[in-house]
């Protein structure tokens, strides 16, 4: 016996140490040689922690998948539909739902620039869309310049959806004249709140009720913690006539490379049948591929960074909790992006103004994220812990007033 454990101690420490998760992998003079727009808005001497890209390798299926096509020479046009159905099999795997479907598919150049096609194929000029604010910030300007209107329904106290106030909002947007839809985020961006099959069945019945089509962000359905479930909203009772957009650029960290799905619920299939041919012109064949490998073999990848992502929340929570504990903030178990309540710092409407002037930390301003954002700043989790740590003590010396 005593053999036994000696041989099985040795084998134990010989074993390799485990690879770290994606999140610790790449140091911060790997990153500063991106040229991404997070790493080269800003000098050098700040740490960028505001747009939504992380600080990751690339997967390697999917660096598999590039360097292949591109041994082969294949960067022509995109065709088929290995994407709809690399994302039918990944949601039937994670979210037990098997409702994506090539004849209700679309592929589309991105997420927002998807949602722009579905909101013209049920609104018209001048008409109302509804959002819960504070909100991705594109929500704002891309309806606003297409010039439909944005109507507010704010998120409630918890962050999490006040069906009242969506109530309110459908029902005054409804007798309004027009055509009026609502521009569902799902997971919340800057929150990270996951709603419920029980909210979303809410949403749909509101919607029903009052005559409000639903668009559905969903762009960090991926990005869910695993002990959290995320519901697509087309799977709710009621939501047949919704339409959907996803991808895997979030999740895997490909927002440039270009490809996005739009999905419609069975009673929206013609609405999305009257999409332009050429929007799915838009989309890179190489992001096709990218994202289609993604979603078929990236899942351990993905659980890793899901695993760095929960560590990073609560490693947040700890660092505010001792150097900043006057900042608000509630972890979430959607997406990567933590919203910070700065407000009893009493550093102003903008406080990332503070932070980036003194601290050399930028992260995204609350105001652009609409009503209820005032006050506050979004940060990016998906980096390493190191990054996590300076960012924390450069808010706290900006705070009290110090330069880093």
């Amino acid at each position: 016996m005593a053999t036994t454990s000696a041989s099985s101690a040795s084998a134990s420490a010989s074993a390799p140490a485990p690879a770290p998760g994606p999140l610790r992998r790449l140091t911060l003079d790997q990153l500063r040689r991106r040229t991404s727009m997070k790493w080269r808005s800003y000098p050098a001497d700040v740490l960028p922690l505001w747009v939504a890209e992380m600080d990751v390798p690339l997967a390697e299926s999917v660096a598999r998948a590039l360097t292949d096509a591109i041994a082969l020479g294949d960067t022509g046009y995109p065709a088929g539909t290995g994407y709809t159905e690399a994302l039918a099999g990944f949601a039937r795997e994670r979210w037990g739902w098997d409702g994506v479907t090539s004849e209700r598919a679309a592929i589309v150049p991105d997420v927002m620039l998807g949602v722009v096609e579905m909101l013209k194929l049920v609104t018209a000029p001048g008409d109302p869309v509804i959002v819960n604010c504070p909100v991705y910030p594109p929500f704002y300007q891309f309806v606003t310049h297409m010039d439909r209107r944005v109507v507010e329904a704010p998120l409630g106290p918890d962050l999490r959806l006040d069906l009242a106030a969506l109530e309110t909002a459908f029902a005054r947007c409804a007798t309004g004249g027009g055509r009026a839809a609502y521009l569902l985020c799902s997971p919340h961006n800057p929150a990270g709140t996951v709603h419920t099959a029980g909210e979303l069945a809410a949403v749909a019945a509101l919607a029903g009720a009052h005559g409000v089509r639903v668009v559905a962000d969903e762009i960090h359905a991926p990005v869910v913690d695993r002990g959290t479930a995320f519901v697509p909203y087309l799977s709710v009772p009621g939501a047949e006539s919704g339409l959907s957009l996803m991808s895997a650029s979030k999740a895997w960290n490909l927002a440039g490379l270009k490809a996005a799905l739009a999905l419609a619920g069975p009673a929206a299939a013609e609405d999305l049948a009257r999409m332009p041919e050429e929007v799915g012109h838009g989309p890179s064949h190489l992001g096709v591929i990218a994202h289609t490998a993604a979603l078929r073999e990236g899942g351990d990848w993905l659980d890793a960074v899901l695993a760095d992502l929960d560590h990073n929340r609560r490693l947040l929570r700890s660092l505010l909790a001792e150097h900043l504990p006057a900042v608000g903030y509630r972890p979430a178990p959607g997406t990567y992006l933590a919203w910070l309540d700065c407000r009893a710092l009493g550093l102003g409407a903008n406080p990332s103004e503070v932070f980036l002037e003194r601290g050399r930390v930028a992260f995204s301003p609350g105001p652009d994220f609409g009503t209820g954002g005032d006050g506050h700043v979004r940060l990016n989790l998906a980096t390493s812990p190191e990054v996590i740590t300076e960012a924390v003590r450069r808010m706290a010396s900006a705070a009290a007033g110090r330069a880093v």
